[in-house]
């Protein structure tokens, strides 16, 4: 059976270190035959190249620039669409998705061809590794009995230390091919994943919308930030909503249709899919349609969308002292954070994030924590007292400690506990369940990062554990919740009230300070969601 390209650098590793330190020449040669018995890189470059190819060859370029005029001059004020869709909106977003569909083409080709150039580099390198492993082999000879283990003279030693340093030489430059196919597989997966994301308008594939309404809906996004950002339905709310519009009745078909219609900016369309998406019945997508309708965009986007990313969020402006990156983003509502305990001061960030997380996959649930029982409240007093509730009866859910065993005052939740909140609170607005799993090295960290990433480019929060120990090995730890991917950067949101962006380095590495501090430099578990 053929290793993953994570498990064959592990092992690579491992021999590395078994070949450089054998002090016998049977453990020498038990070493190279191990080594050799590791496959090498697998893939077809030529096939990869093909595709890459075909992919770049498909020329949508000026489609934009000729759609867009059509839609500035050349259409009169009609409508189109079964939900009333102004025509020249219309044809702007279909001229939108060409280019972000010009945009995909050109990138996952790239990634293919960039896999092939990286696979075919690591198979040389391989090959290179394996003939010295094989010279050195062959330098041994036959293995020693028992009794010639025993001793080694200064003859045998002299070829015994000879062909180790050519096999440490062989093994090392098959774990750099290692590494370099593992890097390779791992990056393009995770563009990949990326780029079939971003064709958003196939992923609602209802025959209940017109293609005019589909990809007016995976076009909006909310008013303020990057709008690449800040769409308002993910991957996998569209896909969601599809579905659930396709098992409607008749009755219930007619009755959104009606909502879609009525409704008075694209935002507000897109927020009630969004709430159909999480999986609320047509009663219960009416009832919050009474509360948003007619509400402008910016008020939309602060009911109802707890994370913002700013267009200037990637920006690298350097680490405070402790250890925090500078550029962070608040996440507040009229002023008050999104924040565990509404001042940062209690033990529950699990149950923190994970209200954020929920707030940012179920609409429903975000008006009611910012706009009260009735939708309609802008004070921030009365969304911290509700913000702070929900926190603590999530906890409570996880079976969260507390400070004292008279208090009710948070202070930490077990794996266990994060565990079940994810699952009740998160998983029934996406429709994945999440599972634990701990993530202890580097190499745990690099193996589950496409995973992480898939799920985040899905539109699939993923709440992760970090944790640090002080000079005495006293432990700290904290939650936090991976809420956006854009390249080799996650976008961490902090209970703390804050989101920022890290690498991919820094979540393997111990670099996960940038999004807390030095007191909590590394990642240790994650939740992954289950499709």
């Amino acid at each position: 059976m053929t290793e993953s390209t994570t498990d064959r650098r592990k092992r690579l590793a491992e021999l590395s270190k078994s070949i450089s330190s054998a002090d016998s020449k049977n453990d020498l040669i038990d070493a190279i035959e191990d080594a050799l018995g590791v496959s090498a890189p697998v893939g077809d470059t030529a096939t990869l190249e093909t595709l890459g190819k075909l992919y770049q060859k498909q020329d949508l370029s000026g489609v934009y620039e000729r759609v867009d005029k059509v839609a500035r001059k050349g259409l009169p004020e009609v409508w189109v669409g079964d939900t009333s869709v102004l025509a020249s909106d219309a044809v702007s977003a279909a001229g939108r998705d060409v280019s972000e569909m010009s945009r995909a083409t050109w990138g996952g080709g790239l990634a293919l061809l960039t896999l092939a150039d990286s696979l075919k580099d690591a198979k040389s390198t391989d090959s290179d590794g394996r003939q010295m492993l094989q010279s050195a082999r062959t330098t041994l000879g036959g293995r020693d009995g028992f009794f010639d283990d025993w001793y080694e003279d200064d003859d045998e030693e002299a070829v015994r230390l000879n062909a180790r340093s050519t096999a440490s030489y062989g093994v090392g430059l098959m774990h750099k091919a290692a590494e370099a196919a593992d890097d390779a597989a791992r990056k393009a997966a995770r563009d990949l994943n990326k780029w079939a994301s971003e064709a958003r308008a196939g992923k609602m594939k209802t025959g209940e919308l017109s293609p005019v309404d589909r990809l007016m809906l995976a076009d909006t996004s909310n008013a303020a930030g990057d709008p690449t950002y800040n769409e308002i339905l993910s991957a996998n709310d569209l896909k969601r909503s599809g579905e659930r519009m396709d098992r409607l009745s008749a009755a219930d078909r007619a009755r959104m249709d009606r909502l879609l219609t009525d409704a008075q900016t694209p935002q507000e369309k897109a927020y009630i899919m969004k709430a159909l998406a999480s999986g609320y019945s047509v009663d219960q997508v009416q009832d919050f349609t009474g509360k948003i309708h007619g509400k402008d965009p910016a008020w939309l986007q602060r009911h109802l969308s707890p994370v913002t990313t700013q267009a200037d969020s990637m920006n690298n402006e350097g680490l405070n002292p402790d250890g925090s990156n500078r550029n962070t983003d608040d996440q507040a509502f009229d002023g008050q954070k999104w924040i565990q305990g509404g001042d940062g001061q209690e033990g529950s960030c699990v149950a923190s994030s994970t209200v954020t997380a929920r707030a940012m996959v179920d609409p429903v649930y975000a008006l009611g924590i910012t706009g009260g029982p009735g939708g309609q409240e802008d004070d921030p007093a009365a969304f911290r007292k509700r913000l702070v509730d929900e926190q603590h009866r999530v906890h409570e859910e996880g079976d969260g400690d507390h400070t004292h065993f008279w208090t009710d005052t948070p202070d930490g939740m077990d794996n266990d506990g994060k565990t079940v909140v994810v699952n009740k609170e998160i998983s029934p607005h996406t429709g994945s369940g999440y599972k634990f799993q701990e993530v202890h090295g580097a190499d745990d960290r690099r193996a589950v990062l496409p995973d992480i990433e898939k799920a985040v480019a899905d539109g699939k929060p993923v709440p992760i554990g970090i944790e640090g120990h002080d000079k005495n090995g006293d432990r700290s730890g904290h939650a936090v919740m991976i809420v956006g991917q854009e390249g080799d950067k996650l976008e961490i949101y902090n209970p703390w009230g804050t989101t920022t962006w890290i690498s991919e380095d820094d979540f393997v590495n111990g670099g996960m300070a940038k999004a807390s501090d030095n007191d909590l430099p590394d990642a240790y578990a994650v939740h992954i969601p289950q499709d």
